[in-house]
């Protein structure tokens, strides 16, 4: 049988599609089903703690589905009821909301981490050394009910051991027994995680489940990122739920033979592609949205250089007269192609959305790119609640988008 072989254009408007990209957006406000199909499309959706502009797990659905009313999400995700819980918190991609059928998938991940395998050093350590900790801590939560980590301290826990959280023994136990799942999020205050005993917050139909081997929950896992993805190369398949290395020609192997998958070539790729069963091939895909940095399109770096020719990297912890493109850029996507980036700041203070720095991505239209970004970055700033936009004219696009906001 012969390859197929994709244009790249052809490759982008398939990922694009899969990914919930082209449907309306601002008609009216996405409601909670909406929300919750989306997500549920896309397997996961990565948390993040940092709110420079809007916190990263809001910004998918805008970039999808437009404005919304945060309130509504943060009900569905952070505060849910055990009628309404249609989530879990768990480790997907990195730290991650998931649908619910999900839990017994990622049930060997919490084998693994109990056996020290696939978790921070520290917390491994943790888990060997400090077993009186955890069962305090796990009885305590059993007699008291859910605890947030800042009401978590116990007697004779450990100090921090320095490095970038510098956390202290009650944090990693909550941690370790997260990630081991004996302990779940019974939702969040503000942003603080709320620990529970598993059983008491995911249902008992969730639970009861049976267990996929390692090896059936890998298949299943590869299977949804590569519907998520509409076409991806194998690396692209194994990063979006991090799935080991070893082993995953198997999983690949398993995909081709039942159909779900099929392989194919795309010009300007160096290794084959493999395109999911049943994805859509749209004919056109004029698509404007910012994307955070954490969104599935973009946040395995080598697929955004590969199918974009984007090459990103945040700058957070880049020291600031290092940065090239600015502290929290995000990604603009105009016309199917990634055509500009952006440095965001939402200034609450004075209710302004703040574009610190704007560049444009070589061979774009940077007039049509900047009217574009303006009418985009007017659209977050109204659904943010803030009052308007102000560019800097810091970057190579930056002075033409002050402009366009100054005339428009």
């Amino acid at each position: 049988m012969t390859t197929q072989t994709l244009s790249i254009a052809a490759a982008r408007r398939i990922a694009l599609a899969a990914q919930g990209f082209g449907g309306p957006r601002d008609a009216r406000p996405a409601n909670w089903g909406q929300l919750r199909r989306m997500i549920d499309r896309l397997r996961l959706l990565q948390i993040d703690s940092v709110n420079v502009c809007v916190r990263s797990h809001y910004m998918p659905l805008f970039s999808r589905l437009g404005a919304y009313d945060c309130a509504r999400l943060d009900k569905g995700l952070l505060t849910p009821t055990a009628r309404t819980r249609g989530h879990f918190e768990y480790w997907g991609h990195e730290a991650s909301f998931l649908p619910l059928d999900m839990h017994r998938l990622v049930r060997w991940r919490m084998a693994d981490a109990a056996n020290g395998v696939g978790v921070w050093r520290s917390v491994a350590e943790f888990g060997r050394e400090q077993a009186p900790l955890l069962k305090a801590m796990t009885a305590r939560i059993l007699e008291e009910g859910p605890l947030a980590t800042r009401e978590a301290t116990l007697e004779g826990e450990t100090s921090g051991r320095g490095g970038l959280w510098d956390w202290k023994g009650s944090k990693i136990a909550l941690e370790y027994l997260f990630w081991t799942g004996v302990l779940t999020s019974a939702g969040r205050r503000g942003f603080e995680r709320v620990y529970d005993l598993t059983e008491r917050v995911i249902p008992a139909e969730i639970l009861s489940r049976p267990t996929p081997s390692r090896e059936e929950a890998h298949i299943a896992l590869a299977q949804m990122a590569a519907e998520a993805y509409g076409i991806a190369t194998a690396a692209d398949l194994r990063d979006y739920f991090r799935l080991p290395a070893n082993g995953f020609d198997a999983t690949l192997e398993a995909l081709l033979q039942v159909g779900a998958i099929e392989e194919v070539r795309v010009q300007g790729w160096d290794k084959p592609a493999y395109l999911a069963r049943g994805a859509r091939r749209p004919r056109r895909m004029d698509v404007d949205a910012l994307l955070t940095p954490f969104d599935p399109l973009v946040w395995f770096r080598p697929r955004a250089s590969r199918l974009f020719d984007f090459d990103y990297k945040i700058e957070i912890y880049t020291p600031a007269e290092k940065r090239r493109y600015g502290y929290y850029c995000l990604p603009f996507l105009h016309a199917g192609a990634l055509g500009a980036r952006v440095d965001l700041k939402a200034d609450r203070t004075v209710g302004i959305l703040r574009a610190q720095s704007t560049h444009a991505e070589p061979g774009c239209a940077t007039g049509d790119v900047a009217a574009a970004l303006a009418a985009e970055l007017r659209r977050l700033a109204a659904w943010q609640g803030l009052a308007g936009v102000v560019a800097e004219p810091v970057g190579d696009l930056g002075p033409m988008l002050a402009q366009h906001l100054t005339d428009d």
